[in-house]
Protein backbone atom coordinates (compact mmCIF):
# COMPACT_ATOMS: atom_id res chain seq x y z
CA UNK A 1 0.00 0.00 0.00
CA UNK A 2 2.50 2.69 0.41
CA UNK A 3 4.34 1.66 -2.51
CA UNK A 4 1.30 2.77 -4.02
CA UNK A 5 0.86 5.76 -2.33
CA UNK A 6 4.57 6.80 -3.11
CA UNK A 7 4.04 5.79 -6.84
CA UNK A 8 1.01 8.11 -6.63
CA UNK A 9 3.10 11.07 -5.00
CA UNK A 10 5.51 10.77 -7.64
CA UNK A 11 3.25 10.63 -10.77
CA UNK A 12 1.66 13.97 -9.39
CA UNK A 13 4.72 15.52 -8.76
CA UNK A 14 5.70 14.75 -12.45
CA UNK A 15 2.95 15.94 -14.31
CA UNK A 16 2.77 18.86 -11.60
CA UNK A 17 5.93 20.08 -12.95
CA UNK A 18 5.73 19.44 -16.51
CA UNK A 19 2.42 21.03 -16.06
CA UNK A 20 4.44 24.25 -14.76
CA UNK A 21 6.73 23.81 -17.55
CA UNK A 22 4.19 23.91 -20.30
CA UNK A 23 2.84 26.43 -18.91
CA UNK A 24 6.04 28.94 -19.16
CA UNK A 25 5.38 27.93 -23.19
CA UNK A 26 2.85 30.13 -23.81
CA UNK A 27 0.83 31.28 -27.17
CA UNK A 28 -0.11 34.83 -26.45
CA UNK A 29 -3.96 35.83 -28.29
CA UNK A 30 -5.94 38.85 -28.57
CA UNK A 31 -6.55 39.09 -24.88
CA UNK A 32 -5.81 42.47 -23.98
CA UNK A 33 -5.59 41.49 -19.70
CA UNK A 34 -3.10 38.58 -20.24
CA UNK A 35 -5.01 35.71 -21.46
CA UNK A 36 -2.84 33.24 -22.98
CA UNK A 37 -2.68 29.69 -23.96
CA UNK A 38 -0.84 26.67 -23.58
CA UNK A 39 -0.43 23.02 -22.80
CA UNK A 40 -0.69 23.06 -19.02
CA UNK A 41 -3.63 21.15 -19.00
CA UNK A 42 -2.63 18.44 -20.58
CA UNK A 43 -0.96 16.63 -17.59
CA UNK A 44 -3.50 17.15 -15.20
CA UNK A 45 -5.89 15.72 -17.31
CA UNK A 46 -3.39 12.47 -18.47
CA UNK A 47 -2.96 12.38 -14.34
CA UNK A 48 -7.04 12.16 -13.81
CA UNK A 49 -7.41 9.87 -16.74
CA UNK A 50 -4.86 7.80 -15.78
CA UNK A 51 -5.22 7.57 -11.67
CA UNK A 52 -8.56 8.84 -11.59
CA UNK A 53 -10.98 11.87 -9.70
CA UNK A 54 -8.39 12.49 -6.47
CA UNK A 55 -5.66 11.83 -7.80
CA UNK A 56 -6.77 14.53 -10.83
CA UNK A 57 -8.01 16.78 -8.45
CA UNK A 58 -4.58 16.52 -6.26
CA UNK A 59 -2.68 17.23 -9.59
CA UNK A 60 -4.69 20.22 -10.63
CA UNK A 61 -4.31 21.87 -6.87
CA UNK A 62 0.04 20.84 -6.98
CA UNK A 63 -0.37 23.04 -10.34
CA UNK A 64 -2.26 25.93 -9.40
CA UNK A 65 0.04 26.44 -6.51
CA UNK A 66 2.85 26.11 -8.85
CA UNK A 67 1.65 28.69 -10.64
CA UNK A 68 0.99 30.91 -7.52
CA UNK A 69 4.53 30.65 -6.66
CA UNK A 70 6.41 30.86 -10.28
CA UNK A 71 3.61 33.58 -11.99
CA UNK A 72 1.73 35.11 -9.96
CA UNK A 73 -0.74 37.83 -10.17
CA UNK A 74 -2.83 38.67 -7.00
CA UNK A 75 -4.81 41.77 -6.14
CA UNK A 76 -6.66 40.13 -2.88
CA UNK A 77 -6.48 36.49 -1.61
CA UNK A 78 -10.05 35.29 -2.68
CA UNK A 79 -9.09 35.62 -6.14
CA UNK A 80 -5.71 34.09 -5.40
CA UNK A 81 -8.21 31.40 -4.60
CA UNK A 82 -10.40 31.44 -7.23
CA UNK A 83 -7.86 31.84 -10.25
CA UNK A 84 -5.12 29.24 -9.08
CA UNK A 85 -5.70 26.65 -6.64
CA UNK A 86 -9.30 26.36 -7.04
CA UNK A 87 -9.29 26.66 -10.87
CA UNK A 88 -6.85 23.98 -11.67
CA UNK A 89 -7.96 21.65 -8.85
CA UNK A 90 -11.52 21.84 -10.76
CA UNK A 91 -9.76 21.36 -14.00
CA UNK A 92 -8.64 17.85 -12.60
CA UNK A 93 -12.70 17.18 -12.01
CA UNK A 94 -12.03 15.31 -14.71
CA UNK A 95 -10.56 11.87 -13.23
CA UNK A 96 -14.69 11.32 -13.01
CA UNK A 97 -14.70 10.38 -16.72
CA UNK A 98 -11.52 8.37 -16.51
CA UNK A 99 -11.95 5.27 -19.26
CA UNK A 100 -11.15 1.91 -18.54
CA UNK A 101 -8.78 -0.59 -20.84
CA UNK A 102 -11.61 -3.06 -21.12
CA UNK A 103 -13.75 0.04 -23.35
CA UNK A 104 -13.70 0.60 -27.40
CA UNK A 105 -11.19 3.17 -28.39
CA UNK A 106 -14.28 5.35 -29.44
CA UNK A 107 -15.66 5.27 -26.33
CA UNK A 108 -12.56 6.17 -24.74
CA UNK A 109 -12.07 9.35 -26.51
CA UNK A 110 -15.92 10.01 -25.96
CA UNK A 111 -15.56 10.19 -22.27
CA UNK A 112 -11.93 11.86 -22.47
CA UNK A 113 -13.80 14.86 -24.16
CA UNK A 114 -16.10 14.66 -21.99
CA UNK A 115 -14.05 14.90 -19.09
CA UNK A 116 -11.62 17.65 -20.52
CA UNK A 117 -14.67 20.28 -21.61
CA UNK A 118 -16.53 19.52 -17.90
CA UNK A 119 -13.02 20.37 -16.73
CA UNK A 120 -12.04 23.42 -18.25
CA UNK A 121 -15.53 24.40 -18.17
CA UNK A 122 -15.26 24.15 -14.39
CA UNK A 123 -11.95 26.26 -14.34
CA UNK A 124 -14.01 29.26 -16.21
CA UNK A 125 -16.23 28.55 -13.96
CA UNK A 126 -14.09 29.72 -11.28
CA UNK A 127 -12.57 31.87 -13.22
CA UNK A 128 -15.54 33.67 -14.45
CA UNK A 129 -16.45 34.27 -10.82
CA UNK A 130 -13.05 35.75 -9.97
CA UNK A 131 -13.78 38.27 -12.88
CA UNK A 132 -16.98 39.04 -11.77
CA UNK A 133 -15.54 39.77 -8.68
CA UNK A 134 -12.58 41.53 -8.80
CA UNK A 135 -12.28 42.31 -11.99
CA UNK A 136 -15.90 44.15 -12.86
CA UNK A 137 -13.96 47.84 -13.00
CA UNK A 138 -12.76 46.60 -17.11
CA UNK A 139 -15.88 45.76 -18.33
CA UNK A 140 -16.60 49.48 -18.32
CA UNK A 141 -20.25 50.04 -19.44
CA UNK A 142 -20.94 46.06 -20.78
CA UNK A 143 -22.73 43.52 -18.12
CA UNK A 144 -19.60 42.04 -15.97
CA UNK A 145 -20.79 38.32 -16.24
CA UNK A 146 -21.10 38.91 -19.95
CA UNK A 147 -17.73 40.26 -20.11
CA UNK A 148 -16.24 37.81 -17.96
CA UNK A 149 -17.52 34.59 -19.34
CA UNK A 150 -16.81 36.10 -22.65
CA UNK A 151 -13.02 37.40 -22.15
CA UNK A 152 -12.46 33.69 -19.67
CA UNK A 153 -14.58 31.53 -21.98
CA UNK A 154 -12.54 33.08 -25.46
CA UNK A 155 -8.60 31.76 -24.41
CA UNK A 156 -10.73 28.59 -22.56
CA UNK A 157 -12.78 26.98 -25.50
CA UNK A 158 -9.15 27.25 -27.16
CA UNK A 159 -7.68 25.64 -24.38
CA UNK A 160 -10.26 23.11 -24.63
CA UNK A 161 -9.57 22.28 -28.28
CA UNK A 162 -6.10 22.28 -28.24
CA UNK A 163 -5.80 20.26 -24.94
CA UNK A 164 -8.42 17.68 -26.52
CA UNK A 165 -6.48 17.07 -29.76
CA UNK A 166 -3.21 16.46 -27.49
CA UNK A 167 -4.29 14.27 -24.77
CA UNK A 168 -6.41 11.85 -27.75
CA UNK A 169 -3.37 12.00 -30.03
CA UNK A 170 -1.04 11.09 -26.95
CA UNK A 171 -3.38 8.05 -25.35
CA UNK A 172 -4.76 6.44 -29.00
CA UNK A 173 -0.59 6.83 -29.92
CA UNK A 174 0.52 5.54 -26.34
CA UNK A 175 -2.87 3.83 -24.71
CA UNK A 176 -0.52 2.62 -21.74
CA UNK A 177 -0.40 6.43 -20.63
CA UNK A 178 -3.76 6.20 -19.63
CA UNK A 179 -3.27 3.00 -17.04
CA UNK A 180 -1.52 2.89 -13.88
CA UNK A 181 1.31 0.27 -13.72
CA UNK A 182 -0.73 -1.38 -11.34
CA UNK A 183 -2.92 -2.40 -13.30
CA UNK A 184 -6.26 -0.43 -12.14
CA UNK A 185 -6.36 3.65 -12.92
CA UNK A 186 -8.57 3.77 -9.36
CA UNK A 187 -6.41 2.05 -7.50
CA UNK A 188 -3.87 4.05 -5.66
CA UNK A 189 -6.69 7.32 -5.85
Amino acid sequence: MKTNNISLLTEIAIMSALSLILGLIKFAGPWPQGGSVSLEMVPIFLMAFRRGLKAGVLTGLAVGLLQLLVNPYVIHPAQMILDYPLAFALAGVAGAFAPSISQSASKRTFLMVTGIFVGCLLRTISHVLSGVIFFSDLAEEMNIWLYSFLYNGSFMIVIFGITALVVILLTNTAPKLLHAAHNGRHQAA
